[in-house]
């Protein structure tokens, strides 16, 4: 890399940090910190970076596409518009700086570097709530399922006497941009062709699972061990747990599409 190139990198990598940190990350902010490693994992599994001797001229409409979208964010003050527009303009100026085939400019990693950026956890509300309704529907049904007396007053719910109240904080919503880059992280380890794809599309639908699961053991917890429990450390390390659930629905998930996609006869 030369020294122009390493220059207009860190210029970027500053633009994203601003990105990043120009508003809070709202409640349990420690559940976004592992969506930062989107951009480490970005330079590795984008290896072999090939540098061109010469680059060639920027793709305008590229450049111009990503420049609009900054500008578009900017204008609304909206964190996603400015993700895309960064990561536009990233892939147009690095598909002039690296050699033809480089797995680094292509579509398949930008999808990671969305992901990167904490546009969920401050855009997201209707999706917090969504997931927070739905969980507390489904906890609801689980609960009566196991012959526990359970009423629901929209994310209110009571069990056996006992209050559980499905909060922001139970939506997820910092864990679930975290859930994110491990879900296409590993998609992308994972699944060949255009399956990748097809698993980028299914991880919101695995990334809710992930959020009932936490909704509902952390109602049995608080039944087998009492409020004191559910509310301790169990609810305030919970963005991680889930998070974990996520890595492990997704590799099931994924593994299981991976087989499927492999030609009869291979070995195993």
């Amino acid at each position: 890399m030369k020294s122009g190139q390493m220059a207009v990198t860190a210029a970027f990598a500053a633009t994203g940090a601003w990105i990043w940190l120009r508003h809070p990350l709202g409640e349990s902010p420690q559940d976004l910190w592992p969506a930062l490693l989107a951009f480490p994992l970005y330079v590795w599994l984008s290896r072999p970076w090939r540098w061109r001797s010469k680059p060639v001229p920027v793709a305008v409409g590229r450049l111009a596409a990503g420049v609009g979208m900054v500008v578009a964010g900017l204008a609304l003050d909206h964190t996603l518009l400015l993700a895309v527009g960064w990561v536009l303009t990233w892939r147009a100026w690095l598909g002039a700086q690296l050699e033809p085939g480089s797995a680094a400019a292509t579509w398949k990693p930008m999808v990671l570097l969305v992901a990167g950026f904490p546009w969920l956890a401050l855009e997201g509300q209707a999706i917090g709530w969504w997931f927070r309704f739905s969980g507390a529907g489904v906890a609801e049904g689980w609960f009566g399922l196991l012959g526990f007396a359970v009423e629901r007053d929209g994310t209110f719910l009571t069990v056996q006497g006992m209050p559980l109240a499905v909060d922001a904080a139970c939506s997820g919503l910092n864990a679930l941009q975290s859930m994110l880059v491990a879900g296409t992280v590993l998609a992308w380890m994972v699944l060949p062709g255009n399956r990748y794809w097809w698993g980028v599309v299914l991880l919101p639908v695995l990334a809710w699972l992930a959020n009932v699961l936490r909704i509902v053991t952390l109602g049995m917890v608080g039944l087998s061990f009492g409020p004191e429990a559910a509310m301790g450390w169990f609810h305030d390390w919970g963005g991680w747990a889930v998070l974990m659930v996520m890595f492990v629905l997704c590799s099931v998930v994924f593994n299981a599409m991976a087989r499927t996609a492999a030609p009869k006869g291979a070995a195993a």
